[in-house]
């Protein structure tokens, strides 16, 4: 299993942080460094100015939305910054959730059309070919658009954000990959199973395809402050649609409930308070004050079929440029490839 990172799973760390951040990570051996959307900064800046400071680390957007942008407008970018990184973008894509296409002026519906009909924009723009005049029930082309540039040689490679069986069997289909944000192994597998059955039936061979899942990850000498900076995400993630009923799937039904009620009645400082400590410990999260005991648990995700494990951070402290040197620095694991112990940090 490859083992990849993220710096900004939080959207607290500046700019400049993150691009110091990635030189390290190339050297320390992680796979590749990925960017989330949202309301956060952008995927493309940011890791544009990663390329341009490193040499073969991978860089990723997990996620970018589709309602973000034209399929036609995210072929140029594409190809651009394939061109500038010499072919290392992975374009993850999801179809996010009824809130983000509300700031876009754009409803949620039928997601798993919208995304079938964005990639198929997406892959002819982006082949350097003309494109045919499409007409679909929420994307369409006309003038027969192509780019004034040729892309670079290799192709595209769009990985598909998936958690329920129609999404994950839709990227076995048409992705290279899968993404899965906030699965345990269990879960995993079941999504695994969803999308290696999609493949198949597309006739594609599904061990041709990646599956990328996410840990999240805050280290202290005070184990406390790195659960309470985790609980932050864990509260973000049991307020929206989609992800609380994973959460709820993966046995903490009650939390979710508690949390999002404290959140309407008190806010969300209240509604964090309520997240357990096991609850933490129990999901794709590690608090502790070392990475030694991180290995174990990434192995687990690689038996439930993931191919690549996304390592995010998330500080806990002021110090943020401090806190990613420390986490780099200690992850020697990523150079072995073994997931069975690590080096503790000291």
């Amino acid at each position: 299993m490859i083992i990849d990172t993220e710096f900004n799973s939080a959207a607290q760390i500046p700019m400049k942080i993150c691009v110091d951040a990635a030189k390290m990570a190339e050297e320390v051996g992680f796979g590749a460094v990925w960017k989330g959307e949202s309301n956060s900064r952008d995927p493309m800046v940011l890791l544009s100015a990663m390329a341009a400071t490193t040499s073969n680390i991978e860089l990723g957007t997990a996620i970018y939305h589709v309602y973000g942008r034209s399929p036609i407008t995210l072929a140029l970018q594409a190809a651009a910054f394939n061109e500038l990184s010499d072919g290392r973008l992975i374009l993850g894509l999801g179809v996010g959730n009824p809130i983000i296409a509300g700031w876009h002026g754009q409803t949620f519906d039928r997601p798993l059309r919208r995304m079938k009909e964005y990639v198929e924009i997406l892959r002819a723009a982006y082949s350097g070919e003309r494109v045919p005049d499409y007409e679909g029930d929420f994307y369409a082309t006309r003038g027969s658009f192509k780019m004034a540039f040729r892309p670079p040689e290799g192709g595209l490679r769009v990985w598909i954000a998936g958690l329920g069986p129609q999404m994950a069997r839709l990227a076995g289909r048409i992705g290279d990959g899968i993404v899965v944000n906030m699965a345990n192994p269990p879960m995993i597998r079941r999504i695994v199973e969803d999308f290696q059955s999609g493949a198949r039936e597309a006739g594609r061979d599904p061990s041709g395809l990646q599956v990328v899942s996410k840990v999240r990850v805050s280290l202290s000498d005070d184990v406390d402050a790195a659960r309470w900076a985790l609980k932050k995400v864990l509260t973000f993630y049991s307020l929206q649609r989609g992800y609380s009923d994973t959460l709820t799937t993966m046995g903490w039904g009650d939390v979710v409930t508690a949390v999002q009620e404290a959140h309407r009645r008190d806010g969300f400082t209240a509604a964090r308070k309520l997240i357990p400590d096991e609850m933490v410990d129990d999901v794709p999260m590690y608090a502790d004050r070392d990475l030694a005991k991180l290995p174990s648990k990434l192995a687990g995700y690689e038996a439930a079929g993931s191919t690549r494990c996304v390592v995010a951070y998330v500080p806990n402290t002021e110090d943020l440029a401090g806190e990613l040197r420390n986490y780099l620095t200690h992850a020697d694991f990523v150079r072995t490839g073994h997931f069975s112990a690590a080096p503790s940090a000291a």
